[in-house]
């Protein structure tokens, strides 16, 4: 018999399983933060529910405590100071292990149908859930209820779905006949159970602390791992609230809720001895390239997914919608300050400029008409702050300043400092413009995150074309672009994606933008060039967390 709640959810569940087979646009939780949607008391309860967090506790009730830690620092200068529960990671993993065996009794219809119900509920939460990725991350209101809520839900459907497909591929029982000839068939009974492969770690990014952390925890749980979610130390509060909702719809459903549990560290040390403890067998990690190539080194016990840095790039080599090109190249680059691990950091544009609708364009001339398309975007203040957001950390801050001061590059367009009247303290900059040739590779092909971006002087479009290979193989990107009225050009272009093996776009002028990512029918990342060494999501990314063993018998 189905799981009820399976079947309570399943008009959700059929709607992802179509869309990740048709790939057309599909959403289950409405992207709009609207009364008529979420309820007329929503937003108020939701800001009202993420206030009362603040200078408390955040109790979970987990295994092994043994004091509580906090420390979260706002980008927008407001005051935080919640306390979470220190727990020994030794009790985590215990207590997580035992409760997988009623999991894993639960089957992929149980599991499924409980993981429905945690994402329903946290839908109901996305007021909550968006002051709290804002104001750790820095995100604008808009982007922090969508992406921290339900464009993030989504993703974790989306998992939940390719788990779902992928288990139910595999029969519970068959009844296996050989022919002997004359003599009597031979006649066996067969049995095949799946089980998780074992303890699963989330480590969380300060960006996009549930966008980034749904896919690989919902991946995990779903095919009946345990799971420890492990924050970034300046974006736990969305990760405390999440893993409080998992618990609690765990325990309604009979299911020890230690089979999720908040693992809060701001130790290293910590962090590395538990993602390499035999018991863990899967490491989910967004960041940066030094620990997440230290993860995949050295968690050998452990199937590693990690999404890491890249130099994401754009090609222009003609336009037949100049200004809208222009438009949605400074939305691009605007867009949450560049602190998106899909922001283009290297436009590559021929020395001898590109053709347009409006006559031929130099390579200043470019520089100079996106700098101001980028200040005109920002010229409004109401505009420019929900748009950019705040800088989410120092180290961005200090890349900024260097950028700005002219040691990378020539500055087209200088970064300056916005007073934000909601948030006197927060920490605003709006995006620097560099202009290089293509020799000065020590200047572009790394990964400067934040709101930097390189124009980048190259020879021609073959050039470009070949320059923007040779950095997606070897530095890795998650995004490339290309603007071309010549499909000699954007064959080329799209030759060079697959060789190099990174998502393109052409000629975005409307409104999509290279650094988005739609659930159900993008795939975020390939997992074939060195940005990421997974696909979010596929069926690659679900059916190596776990196995299928069998018994069998005569009959």
């Amino acid at each position: 018999m189905s799981h009820p709640l399976l079947e309570k959810h399943r008009a959700t569940l059929d709607g992802a399983l179509n869309a990740i087979h048709t790939r057309g646009y599909w959403s289950a939780f409405n992207e709009m933060p609207s009364p008529k949607v979420y309820g007329e008391t929503a937003p108020d309860d939701g800001k009202k529910a993420y206030e009362s967090h603040l200078g408390q506790h955040f109790a979970l009730n987990q295994p092994g405590e043994t004091g509580w830690t906090g420390g979260e620092q706002s980008p927008y200068g407001v005051v935080l100071n919640v306390q979470y529960p220190v727990c020994d990671i030794e009790a985590l993993i215990a207590a997580g292990e035992k409760a997988m065996v009623a999991w894993q009794a639960a089957g992929a219809d149980g599991r499924t149908g409980i993981c429905l119900e945690i994402l329903t509920r946290l839908n109901q939460q996305s007021f909550e859930l968006a002051h709290s990725v804002m104001m750790t991350t820095g995100q604008g209101w808009m982007m922090a209820f969508q992406a921290g809520a339900p464009h993030a839900q989504d993703r974790g459907l989306e998992a939940v779905a390719y788990a779902y497909r992928e288990q139910k591929f595999v029969p519970g029982e068959a009844t296996w006949e050989k022919p002997q000839g004359k003599n009597p068939p031979l006649v066996m009974k067969k049995h095949f159970q799946i089980v998780g492969r074992g303890v699963g770690v989330v480590v969380g990014c300060g960006t996009f602390p549930t966008w980034n952390t749904y896919p690989g925890l919902f991946a995990a749980l779903a095919t009946g791992n345990a799971v420890i979610v492990k924050p970034h130390s300046n974006a736990i509060l969305p990760a405390a609230i999440t893993v409080r909702t998992i618990r609690a719809v765990l325990a309604e459903n009979g299911i020890d809720p230690n089979l999720v549990t908040l693992c809060v560290t701001d130790k290293r040390e910590t962090t590395q001895k538990l993602v390499t403890h035999k018991a863990v067998k899967s490491v989910d990690f967004t960041g940066g390239n030094v620990f997440g190539q230290w993860l995949i080194d050295n968690c050998r016990q452990a199937q590693v997914y990690a999404e890491l840095a890249g130099v994401n790039n754009i090609v222009i080599d003609s336009t037949d919608s100049y200004k809208k090109m222009l438009g949605n190249l400074a939305f691009t680059l605007s867009l949450y300050s560049g602190q998106m691990c899909t922001t283009s950091q290297a436009i590559l544009v021929p020395a001898g400029g590109i053709d347009t609708e409006d006559g031929h364009k130099s390579y200043d001339e470019v520089c100079a008409d996106l700098a101001q398309a980028v200040t005109g975007f920002l010229s409004k203040p109401e505009v420019a702050h929900a748009v950019l957001g705040a800088i989410q950390s120092a180290d961005t801050l200090k890349r900024i300043e260097e950028a700005g001061s002219g040691k990378l590059g020539t500055v087209i367009l200088a970064p300056s400092r916005l007073e934000n009247p909601d948030f006197p303290k927060a920490e605003v900059r709006t995006p620097v413009l560099l202009a290089c040739d293509a020799g000065d590779e020590a200047k572009y092909m790394e990964e400067r995150f934040g709101p930097i971006s390189f124009i980048v002087k190259v020879a021609d479009t073959a050039a470009a074309i070949a320059l923007s290979e040779r950095i997606i193989s070897t530095h890795g990107a998650l995004t490339a672009g290309v603007y071309s009225t010549r499909p000699e050009v954007i064959e080329a272009m799209t030759a060079a994606t697959w060789r190099s093996k990174v998502a393109l776009s052409i000629n975005l002028t409307g409104g999509v933008f290279v650094n988005q990512s739609a659930a159900y029918s993008d795939y975020h990342g390939t997992g074939g060039n060195p940005s990421a060494n997974a696909s979010y999501a596929d069926s690659a990314f679900v059916a190596n967390r776990f196995r299928v063993v069998q018994r069998r018998y005569h009959v």
